[in-house]
């Protein structure tokens, strides 16, 4: 414990240097923060025009299990340098609605420096933002919702450690360059026609409808699209007319206008688009994954989050909500293992010990009043009935007729007898 708090107390002196003079941060006391990017990718950059500290932007793609990082080159726009394989995302696709859903968002997010973590945990991490306007104005709640490191994700995106230090790096450098925030897009899938189409019927597919404009518009423009809330709804490269401007997430959007070779590149790229749309209909497509069944089915899972951090036995994985209302659940049960976890143990165990015991101690008790209440009923029994023996008759004697007297008949007859046999 001492050491502990010689610990905590040479961090809070370092950290009252670094507010004194500024001259120590938190990289001076988190290597991995410090960490540059490798000479393969620098010389990527330089290849491609991208100076060093130039900004940056994410794009997450759950399905695919990627993010890529895009940074701007010389000439503005931006092009991709990394693409990393997600170690570990949890839920399904589709939105995050509570806290406690275990839902990765979706949606546009910013990052500023303030949510950049070189003491995280997980190795190195930075926040996305979440909730964003859009998702306030929705009721959607959460909390700490990260890219990190150590590959384990309750809600997060997490990478490997090695892979978090150089997207962490890309982050760090861009904001020594003057960046002020870099921009997330979180989508559940690179939203092509075919994509789109294997959804269409997906209760999620309104709000992945509007997510794909913004991604159009980046897919166009090869650069970052401005994003608004108004109407409880994203918007893109909305400019407000004169005097207007955009309020609350939740007001009506303003007379806005958009630059003419915008509005004519996305309706040249919409009509492409929607061909390949109503081409992909009508073929073979691999069929959907698993997508979160609303508000019902994060509320389920939030439910059991809830029991599980308090140490219950639960499903040993969440619940699943089919949109058709059929609840699976896993028949594995199990308990994290936490303080929580061990005491609910520990009580449960205790309370089993005293439940088997109060029941040893009844048995006997339940015994002689069962053997009461046999010789009880054997009492009040009625006495048996005497049945009377009747004697068997006595047996008749049968008589056989007397003897008939020899004579002249009876010798005759038995001489003829004689004769003949019989």
């Amino acid at each position: 414990m001492i050491a502990n708090i010689a610990r905590a107390g040479l961090l809070l002196a370092m950290l009252a240097v670094a507010g004194c003079n500024g001259s120590t941060t938190f990289e001076d006391i988190s290597p991995q923060a410090r960490k540059q990017l490798p000479a393969k990718i620098l010389a990527q950059m330089k290849a491609k025009g991208m100076p060093r500290n130039s900004p940056v932007m994410a794009r997450v793609f759950k399905e695919e299990g990627k993010v890529e990082i895009w940074k701007q080159k010389t000439n503005g726009r931006y092009d991709m340098i990394a693409a990393y394989d997600i170690c570990k995302w949890s839920g399904k696709l589709g939105p995050k609605f509570i806290e406690g859903d275990r839902q990765a968002p979706e949606g546009f997010y910013s990052v500023k420096p303030h949510q950049m973590n070189p003491r995280s945990n997980y190795h190195l991490a930075f926040n996305i933002g979440y909730p964003n306007a859009f998702d306030r104005a929705h009721g959607r709640t959460g909390s700490n919702l990260m890219v990190h490191g150590a590959c384990s994700s309750s809600g997060c995106y997490s990478m490997t450690d090695e892979q978090i230090e150089q997207i962490y790096a890309f982050g760090r450098d861009a904001f020594q360059g003057g960046q002020t925030e870099f921009q997330i897009q979180a989508f559940p899938f690179r939203m092509t026609a075919a994509n789109m189409a294997r959804y269409r019927n997906d209760p999620n597919y309104q709000f992945w409808t509007m997510l794909k404009e913004g991604y159009d518009h980046f897919e166009i423009t090869k650069v970052p699209p401005k994003v608004d809330v108004c109407e409880k709804r994203y918007v893109f490269n909305r400019i407000p007319a004169a005097g207007a401007q955009f309020g609350s997430a939740s007001d009506a959007c303003p007379s806005f206008t958009q630059p003419d070779p915008l509005k004519t590149a996305y309706q040249s790229y919409q009509s492409t688009y929607e061909t390949a749309f109503s081409s992909a209909i009508k073929s073979d497509v691999p069929a959907p994954k698993p997508t979160i069944a609303g508000l019902k089915e994060a509320s389920l899972v939030s439910e059991w989050t809830r029991q599980r951090a308090r140490g219950e036995r639960v499903p040993v994985e969440p619940p699943s909500l089919s949109h058709d209302g059929k609840v699976t659940a896993t028949s594995r049960m199990g308990r994290i293992d936490s303080p929580a976890g061990r005491r609910m143990a520990e009580r449960d165990a205790a309370e089993a010990a005293k439940q088997q015991a109060a029941e040893a101690k009844k048995r006997p008790a339940e015994e002689q009043a069962a053997a009461a209440l046999a010789a009880k009923a054997a009492a009040e029994a009625p006495a048996p009935v005497e049945t009377a023996v009747v004697p068997a008759p006595a047996p008749v004697a049968v008589q056989a007729p007397p003897a008939e007297k020899p004579g002249l008949l009876g010798n005759m007859t038995k001489r003829i007898t004689n004769m003949f046999g019989s």
